[in-house]
């Protein structure tokens, strides 16, 4: 293959002898300097096919969405970090972004997986609203992560897609957390009682029966719980044409380096892409 200099010189000495007119030459010039200095073509990450996101031999490819409008987590960046290195060790890619301008059809084709790390608040405007729900009805899957449920709270489908809505929560504190489904991807490694540090969440509603309950509560291991003992903490479900899976721990920056939760999570984003269990 000849380089961008070997082309234009050639190009000078055909023109040389074939052009006689000094206006010819000079516009000919012109044209060619223009073309060596534009260099190779370029394309914006953004403009990248989707299938080029999966050729590198990844099983499947993650949006991690980070924007907030509202109370922002310090524990966001630690996720990040969290997810990227479970992409490493179990071959699924990890993008990262806060810009909702990922939301559209070319975008998010690239994607089987979008996340919902702790956003917060009204994040997408009506077009990148109905770009995601496209994505969801071609079979894509949703993740949701803690301050998941306290975002987008006007918009039914969103809310219908999460399960419920984030109330209120008392402060940090250890609680128990009891494994009710442990045939999931995401509870399968986990010990039926679970005692962990969290800002425990309680919601506008129960969940059920639009959702199966992974995990519930056990009120009775800390102070604040308002929504008795069948408390849910993390859930799936199949949901108009997609599948959605939401757990409501992951507040503190610890929680990205427990490997208990890194078990819960990573199962749940691969059952999310539609990974079957082993």
């Amino acid at each position: 293959m000849w380089s961008s200099a070997v082309v234009v010189q050639l190009r000078l000495s055909f023109l040389r002898r074939t052009t006689s007119s000094r206006l010819a030459r000079a516009c000919i010039g012109l044209w060619l300097i223009a073309w060596a200095c534009s260099g190779p073509s370029t394309q914006s990450v953004r403009d990248v096919p989707a299938t080029q996101s999966a050729s590198d031999g990844s099983a499947f490819t993650v949006l991690v969405f980070t924007k907030t409008a509202g109370f922002r987590h310090e524990s966001i960046p630690a996720g990040i970090r969290a997810i990227e290195s479970l992409g490493d060790e179990q071959h699924f890619r990890v993008d990262s972004s806060e810009d909702a301008a990922v939301f559209t059809d070319a975008h998010l084709a690239r994607y089987q997986v979008i996340v919902f790390l702790n956003t917060t608040g009204d994040i997408l405007d009506l077009n990148q609203q109905a770009a995601f729900e496209r994505f969801v009805q071609r079979g894509g899957g949703f993740a949701g992560i803690h301050s998941a449920t306290d975002t987008e709270y006007d918009w039914e489908w969103y809310g219908r897609l999460v399960g419920t809505y984030f109330d209120n929560h008392p402060p940090i504190q250890i609680a128990t957390v009891n494994v009710v489904d442990a045939t999931h991807l995401s509870t399968m490694q986990l010990p039926t009682a679970w005692s962990r540090n969290d800002e425990w969440y309680n919601f506008r509603a129960d969940p059920r029966p639009q959702v199966r309950v992974l995990m519930q509560l056990d009120e009775m291991t800390y102070t604040g719980g308002t929504m008795g003992k069948n408390h849910p903490i993390s859930w799936y479900h199949e949901y108009d044409g997609g599948r959605a899976w939401y757990t409501a721990m992951g507040h503190t920056t610890e929680s990205y380096s427990d490997p208990l939760f890194l078990r819960h999570l990573s199962g749940g984003i691969r059952w999310a892409a539609g990974v079957p269990k082993e």
